[in-house]
């Protein structure tokens, strides 16, 4: 977020114009669409009568009513302080969502009846996965970023191959090239390994160059002051440049740990039992794959939010020397 303004201006969404402005985008987007014949519709009979022959009448007060209360929403909200703002329009948009989901026609039973699996054999599986590989990538970026920035011909040339190899290539073929191809040269592995081993090379790669440029954004005089002071390579990279560079590589790791997070569900091709498999799974015997699809959805999120937390705590630990 950025730092508060201290200039007293009128809000933005109480201006006249801008009012104005949205109300006709909003109105024009809702009047392309035919909504007579969906729920709105419905609660609009009162209004255009019956919504199939309502025509472009109906299509017409649909829109004009959707962007007035869409509109109103928008200024009220912002009468409210910051957090009040976020609050409201978090609940907002999950209402909307929870009345998505409720066209489906969901059997709660059956979601309620397989959510313990779920949780305690394919939630257990894709953090395990993804905790492993995402040490593991860090270790493979640590190493890479420092042979790309190194002066070493030959160290940069297969740091520079491996990140254009494995940025270069969709993750689910290198879970197959892994899972597939090393029995070929005699090294059987298994479905967990082979996963983990494709994570790991695959978030390496575009982490070596997050830690590339963490260690670039520092200013080359820490290096030289260092190094005069007769501090060897590894004691400099551990004591003076990884740590002013931590602040600035944290932020896209932490994006890179939730998206192999998310990723992770690509290794349910090689049969592991994550996330993923077991919501397939679990809903082919009776054929109720939203049921399973939509409950792994939401916990993905819910991981994902646990994970957006740890991340903003440790970013604002880092930011504390930069605090005026």
């Amino acid at each position: 977020m950025l730092y508060p303004d201290t200039v007293e201006a009128e809000i933005l969404v109480h201006k006249p114009w801008f009012v104005a402005t949205m109300f006709g985008a909003v109105f024009a987007i809702f009047l392309a669409f035919n909504l007579t014949s969906t729920s709105f519709g419905e609660l609009m009979r009162p209004v255009i009568g019956e919504p199939s022959q309502s025509g472009l009448y109906g299509r017409f007060a649909i829109a004009f009513v959707i962007a007035l209360l869409f509109v109103l929403n928008v200024v009220l909200i912002g009468f409210a302080s910051l957090r009040v703002q976020i609050a409201i329009v978090w609940f907002e948009l999950l209402l909307l969502f929870l009345a998505f989901f409720a066209t489906f026609h969901l059997s709660l039973p059956f979601i309620w009846e397989k959510l313990p699996f779920l949780i305690s054999q394919g939630v257990v599986t894709t953090l395990y996965v993804s905790a492993i590989s995402i040490v593991i990538a860090s270790l493979i970026a640590i190493l890479g970023a420092v042979a790309k920035l190194s002066t070493n011909g030959f160290a940069y040339a297969i740091a520079s191959f491996y990140t254009s190899f494995f940025r270069g290539l969709p993750l689910l073929m290198q879970v197959y090239l892994i899972y597939l191809g090393l029995p070929q040269l005699g090294f059987v592995v298994g479905a967990v390994p082979a996963g983990i081993l494709a994570l790991s090379l695959c978030y390496g790669a575009y982490m070596t160059e997050i830690f590339r440029s963490g260690i670039q954004s520092i200013d080359r005089g820490q290096w030289e002051a260092s190094r005069s002071m007769g501090f060897g390579f590894s004691l400099t990279m551990r004591r003076i440049i990884l740590p002013q560079a931590l602040p600035v590589i944290i932020p896209p790791t932490g994006n890179q740990f939730i998206s192999m997070l998310k990723d992770s569900s690509l290794v349910s091709v090689i049969g592991v039992w994550e996330l993923m498999f077991l919501a397939r799974t679990l809903g082919q015997k009776t054929f109720q794959h939203m049921e399973m699809l939509i409950s792994a959805s939401a916990i993905y999120w819910m991981l994902s939010i646990c994970l957006e937390l740890i991340q903003s705590r440790i970013e604002r630990h880092y930011a504390r020397s930069k605090v005026r």
